[in-house]
């Protein structure tokens, strides 16, 4: 089943995501690979494609995992989480319909 991952920044939380991007974008790679991957994504700040400085307030990852259960340990183990990107994280089942 499919699963939104939905996260909200700390303040200020640019440096962080810079310093953990790599980490968390492999991870997410990993996951398109195995064909799990629906979208991932930044929300920019500001009303921009590249919000600059200004950076991000959040993120949302659409995946299929075979339990709510997996899919909260899987965005437990983000390495954003780990570096304090996310204030929080809300995980909740996803049903696509469209496209």
């Amino acid at each position: 089943m499919w699963y939104a991952i939905i996260s909200e920044d700390v303040e200020n939380s640019l440096p962080l995501r810079k310093q953990a991007r790599p980490d968390h974008i492999a991870r997410l790679t990993r996951l398109k690979e195995q064909g799990r991957l629906l979208v991932a994504g930044p929300h920019p700040a500001i009303d921009a494609e590249d919000p600059g400085e200004s950076g991000f307030s959040g993120s949302l990852v659409i995946a299929e995992f075979a339990s709510l259960e997996e899919a909260k340990a899987w965005a437990d183990e983000d390495p954003y989480v780990a570096a304090g990107v996310y204030a929080s994280v809300t995980v909740k089942p996803y049903k696509k319909v469209l496209p």
